[in-house]
């Protein structure tokens, strides 16, 4: 058959199902069946399943002209996914399209949710289609004779290629796809990705900077004109001193009729105790949603979210409270209405959310943004701007992860082994490995065999031997037992279970916050408060409590920041307020209109920034002497500078500080008066000696001491224990903290070691932006204003801090009081 014949065969079953393929769709289908890579750049809810899995029949059917007979049976073609709850989706969606045109493949799906007597079964008889994740492809690498698995490979396609790039999940991915092009003659590899500000660089990771792959790609974009529209909820009264204290709950009766007017509504929050807060407060005050409104989020247990995906798709569900767990996939078609809670921190996230309302082609997304705070509907009328823009983020790739190298150059010694002479090109020919060296491979070869220098006496660390013909192979059974089980980057806080006394289980915790906790306290979970009983082999035994006050569990996760290109709209939109402040209301977006009243107060107490104006206002309150600094970069880099800030301060005089900071500014507080003009004159805000000020204001060795429990876990040099055993969080942080403080006393050039402090800095503190920072306010006008007392931009940086100390009654009643005698 020629391609016209195959192509023939697609379109028939697309109008028979009363569809039309889209051009990316058939210019996917042809660049794929000219033997081409590359990436497809479609939004969630195109159709972009169908662009790949369609080719790849087709492909299949050129090949096999009496495919109706004779069956060629093995693996044809890897789907990689990020998220375990697409596979479903996926599955389905191949299933159909092959069974409908009798080609007879399989499709089969392997993930950590897959049974044992479906993974034996598939030993002995793969599907022709495997749907599987990053780690699971680790694992089968990880298995005997595996090159003959992948010999008759046609496909990989990594679906939400954005979503792996710039994480080391994404690094895992680049180094099996380098065995795979060796192993599998005739590869073709595809990513797909939702728009990204760097596409371009995308496709380079993917397929390997210098690669054959790379020079035979194609980037197809499909220009699917997405019509989004952002509403803002705009509470009637506004509050000249706005807080973050009720995380929007003040605003819950507008949100009611939102939900019943839709058939299904999504509202995201972006924390985890956000959403169980959401939850309560909905079911506490509209008792008659109760098995209309579910929650969703990762530490619920499996079941129930499946349930709650499931209800959502058949419509039984009126409304669902999650988290960034929706944020992908599972393709619901009838979710009418989104409601985003907060700032969303990021557009790409914020356009992906908005997205899955008139989740189909050609269908307007509506998203409510409801602001927690006041001087979040600056947000608001940014996110409009960067909606008509379709300006997004870069996702940056990681280079040199040396962890990732070790666990992938061990998963490849426990199957078959390794000859170092083949697998050095391959390794070389990633994006994150392009700059190797020589001598750091071989440095890689000794610490895989030997343990590195300081290690030599420790067998433990010698997982790999060195056969006679040169061949790197791990021969002991309890090593590569515990290396199999290991398998994976995603690296969090131990998570222990949660159990009901009397059995039945209710979801997952991490141990940082139960670790807080004394039996007899209350805590909300799963949308009940629940009282801790005790805690016994990583399972957390709980009873039903009635008591009203509880404690909101806060997940690791919750401290999102903003990304550059958020904090640039959020500048760009402040100078606009700044203009139209002067200007009255003419022209001006709703967000803010309904502002006036704060912004007014904010100009007669201090000023509004504009462009080329950095402001920094001072008072005193009863605490002591507050300085407000308002950069506009997000949460990370002002909690950078705010200690860069404070130790270069002390090092004029002997001051110390207490540093509070969010998205919009940080907040230096002391019990004497800082000599702000000696700041000036002494030109604080420089760039110059950066890293040098930043390792000592920071215990820059602290955070990468913590960071090297990640990269420990990774390279195995720690083991988190076996399943239903695992080992505690703080053993295993002492255990990798032992080994740090050994390199960083016997062996400082370790590369592991070198590589906590090097992620610290790039990924943590995001260096880069926090330079561009210091270089803007270079070269920007310093204000400093002497207010009486606090403005309404510094009031929610005040707020923020109390609340780390106060319970949130005792928050309430210190906030009325201090908001009664501003408005006086």
């Amino acid at each position: 058959m020629n391609r016209n014949e195959l192509t023939k065969i697609a379109e028939t079953w697309f109008s028979n199902q009363g569809w039309k393929p889209f051009a990316f769709q058939k210019q996917t289908w042809t660049a794929f069946l000219q033997k081409k890579n590359g990436l497809l750049n479609a939004p969630t809810g195109s159709g972009k399943t169908y662009a790949l899995w369609v080719p790849i029949v087709l492909d299949y059917l050129k090949k096999n002209p009496d495919y109706k007979t004779k069956q060629k049976k093995g693996l044809k073609a890897i789907w990689i996914t990020p998220l375990r709850a697409l596979s479903v989706e996926i599955e389905q969606s191949a299933q159909r399209f092959a069974d409908e045109i009798e080609s007879g493949l399989t499709v089969g799906i392997r993930t950590g949710d897959t049974p044992q007597k479906v993974r034996t079964a598939q030993k002995k008889s793969m599907p022709d289609l495997l749907i599987t994740t990053p780690e699971s492809l680790q694992l089968l690498l990880s298995s005997k004779n595996y090159d003959k698995t992948f010999k008759n490979l046609n496909a990989v396609v990594v679906d939400e290629w954005h979503e792996l790039l710039g994480t080391k999940r994404g690094v895992q991915m680049e180094l099996a796809l380098s065995r795979l092009k060796t192993v599998s003659k005739d590869l073709r590899i595809w990513g797909i990705s939702a728009t990204i500000g760097n596409l371009e660089q995308a496709r380079e990771v993917l397929l390997g900077p210098d690669s054959e792959a790379f020079q035979n790609s194609t980037l197809i974009r499909a220009n699917l004109k997405k019509k989004i529209s952002v509403k803002s909820i705009i509470p009637e009264k506004m509050e000249k001193f706005p807080w973050r204290g009720h995380l929007g709950l003040h605003l819950i009766d507008e949100v009611v009729p939102i939900i019943k007017n839709s058939r299904t509504t999504l509202l995201f929050t972006n924390t985890r105790s956000q959403c169980e807060l959401w939850f309560q407060k909905l079911m506490h005050k509209y008792p008659e949603f109760a098995g209309e409104v579910a929650m969703h989020h990762g530490s619920i247990n499996k079941e129930t979210r499946l349930w709650v995906e499931q209800a959502i798709r058949n419509e039984t569900l009126k409304a669902v409270v999650c988290t960034s767990s929706l944020d992908l996939g599972v393709d619901f078609a009838p979710v009418e209405t989104i409601i985003q809670i907060g700032g969303p921190k990021g557009v790409a996230r914020f356009l992906q959310r908005a997205g899955r309302s008139g989740h189909q082609p050609g269908k307007e997304s509506v998203i409510h943004f409801l602001p927690t705070h006041a001087i979040e509907l600056i947000e608001a009328s940014a996110l409009q701007k960067a909606v008509q823009k379709t300006a997004v983020e870069d996702r940056i790739p990681y280079l040199l992860s040396f962890d990732v190298l070790v666990q992938y150059l061990t998963t490849l010694a426990v199957s078959n082994g390794f000859f170092p002479k083949e697998i050095w090109p391959e390794i070389k020919s990633t994006f994150c490995f392009q700059g190797i060296t020589e001598d750091e491979w071989l440095w890689i070869l000794n610490f895989v065999t030997k343990g590195s220098q300081s290690l030599q006496a420790y067998d433990e660390y010698k997982k790999i031997e060195i056969e006679e013909d040169g061949l790197f192979k791990v021969n002991n059974r309890g090593i590569a037992m515990r290396h199999r089980l290991q398998i994976g980057t995603i690296v969090s806080d131990a998570v222990l279970t949660v159990k009901y006394l009397k059995g039945g289980f209710i979801g997952s915790i991490e141990e940082w916050f139960i670790s807080k906790l004394t039996p007899g306290d209350v805590f909300t979970f799963a949308g009940r408060n629940l009282e801790l009983v005790r805690i016994k082999s990583m399972q957390v035994l709980v009873r039903k409590s009635k008591k009203k006050t509880s404690k909101v569990p806060s997940w690791m996760g919750g401290r999102m920041a903003f990304s550059a290109q958020m904090s640039e709209l959020l500048r760009e939109e402040m100078y606009a307020a700044s203009a139209s402040t002067a200007a009255g209301s003419k022209g001006k977006s709703e967000e803010l209109k309904a502002l006036q009243p704060i912004l007014e107060r904010q100009q007669k107490e201090s000023i509004i920034p504009r462009q080329d104006e950095f402001l920094i206002e001072t008072f005193k309150t009863r605490e002591g002497y507050h300085a407000i600094f308002y950069p506009f970069e997000g949460r990370f880099v002002h909690e950078a500078l705010g200690s860069l800030l404070a130790y270069r301060i002390s090092l004029l005089s002997p001051i110390s500080f207490s540093i509070a900071f969010n998205d919009y500014g940080f907040e230096l507080l002391s019990d004497q008066e800082i000599d702000m003009q000696q700041v000036l004159d002494n030109d604080l805000f420089s760039a110059e000696f950066l890293m040098d000020d930043l390792y000592k204001s920071l215990n820059a060795t602290e955070m990468a001491r913590r960071k090297f429990r990640d990269i420990a876990v990774i390279a195995g040099m720690v083991f988190t224990g076996y399943p239903n055993k695992l080992i505690k969080s703080k053993h295993l942080q002492s255990s990798s903290q032992l080994l740090f403080s050994v390199f960083k006393d016997y062996e400082d050039d370790n590369l592991l070691y070198l590589q906590s402090f090097r992620e610290t800095f790039e990924h943590q503190l995001e260096e880069g932006r926090l330079r561009m920072a210091l270089e803007r306010i270079h070269h920007q006008k310093i204000i400093w204003k002497k207010c009486e007392k606090p403005t309404p931009f510094s009031f929610p940086i005040i707020t923020d801090r109390l609340r780390e100390k106060l319970s949130s009654e005792k928050l309430e009643d210190r906030i009325k009081r201090m908001l009664k005698s501003l408005e006086n």
